[in-house]
């Protein structure tokens, strides 16, 4: 029976999120493209603020 909880994905989600994560894990080791955890943090800790920055650029 399907469950009606918001916070819980079906298995088809989980498929999807799997998916996407294998082809970002891909492209990473291809590229070496990425954006370090302390540069996301400090671009979304400026959401909302009169000094909200442009996304990052992704380097290696």
């Amino acid at each position: 029976m399907p469950t009606t909880d918001p916070k819980i994905l079906d298995m088809s989600q989980r498929v999807s999120f799997a998916d996407e994560a294998a082809a970002a894990w891909a492209e990473y080791q291809e590229t070496g493209l990425h954006l370090t955890q302390q540069e996301i943090e400090t671009w979304l800790d400026s959401w909302g603020t009169d000094a909200e920055t442009e996304v990052p650029r992704c380097h290696k």
